[in-house]
């Protein structure tokens, strides 16, 4: 059994100090996507520390090229319909394009997520410009993970989703912006696409929880989108992905390998990793 659980100790409710204790313990944190009541259902029986409410859903859920055009009310959606299947997972959610380009608009934003969607945590994209907004939302109780390395919401200015931080000064620059937003209140940093060398170095000299997507094994932990996982995502699965699908018998014992593999540490292998 995963998420703190044991024969003699039943499953506690995932919160930000839980994932916290989870890094100071060497335990990796397990995190899957989900945008709906089932699927989040299914994920935090499971097993999953942290469920991310996406604005990945714009792709997945609604064949959208990119993450650009999701709205706040849509995302307020899925998270309420997420929000009512999970019991133990942290809910993570992300705050959408332009919904956080001011400090004050981040703090109604992220209200509403909380309010109206349920969330536990807000996720949002940036370096260390970010790091008012991080502080403001800090401030104010709300619970923040930054995402930095490829940030979809810039895919325009990025000219694709390209691995970043390959050479050392990018690398240097990266683990700097990562520094100032834990500085300013960010209790989880999520890595997307960088070198597993860099994800690694991110893991070691952060004192919060670094959970990486395409950013090597040595993260604190491992979040990937629920769809790829279960090989239903059409076209070709992302090189960090792994389909968990194969020699399982049901969705859930899929679901249940990937937690295993994660927490193993397991998943991901060298094949994963850039």
């Amino acid at each position: 059994m995963y998420a703190g659980t044991t024969d003699a100790q039943p499953r506690r409710p995932v919160t930000v100090s839980r994932l916290h204790k989870m890094k100071q313990d060497g335990e990796k944190i397990a995190s899957l996507t989900a945008y709906d009541y089932s699927l989040a259902a299914a994920v935090d029986e499971a097993g999953a520390d942290v469920i991310l409410v996406g604005d990945s859903l714009g792709m997945v859920m609604q064949g959208r090229e990119t993450t650009l055009p999701v709205t706040m009310d849509e995302m307020i959606y899925h998270t309420r319909c997420a929000a009512a299947g999970r019991r133990y997972s942290l809910l993570m959610v992300d705050m959408p394009f332009m919904s956080y380009a001011t400090i004050e608009t981040a703090l109604h934003n992220a209200a509403r997520l909380m309010q109206e969607g349920g969330a536990h945590m807000v996720k949002l994209e940036g370096t260390a410009d970010q790091a008012e907004t991080v502080s403001r939302l800090s401030r104010a109780g709300v619970p923040v993970c930054a995402h930095i390395g490829l940030q979809p919401q810039l895919v325009h200015k990025l000219g694709g989703y390209k691995v970043q931080g390959k050479s050392d000064a990018a690398a240097d620059v990266m683990l700097n912006d990562a520094k100032v937003l834990e500085a300013a209140g960010a209790d989880v940093m999520l890595v997307e696409c960088v070198p597993a060398t860099l994800g690694e170095r991110l893991a070691q000299e952060l004192s919060i929880p670094v959970i990486g997507i395409g950013a090597g094994p040595g993260c604190d932990g491992q979040i990937l989108v629920v769809q790829d996982i279960l090989g239903i995502t059409p076209g070709k699965r992302p090189k960090f992905s792994r389909d968990f699908m194969q020699g399982q018998t049901s969705i859930q014992a899929a679901l249940r390998a990937y937690v295993e593999a994660v927490k193993s540490a397991a998943f991901p292998t060298e094949e994963h990793a850039f």
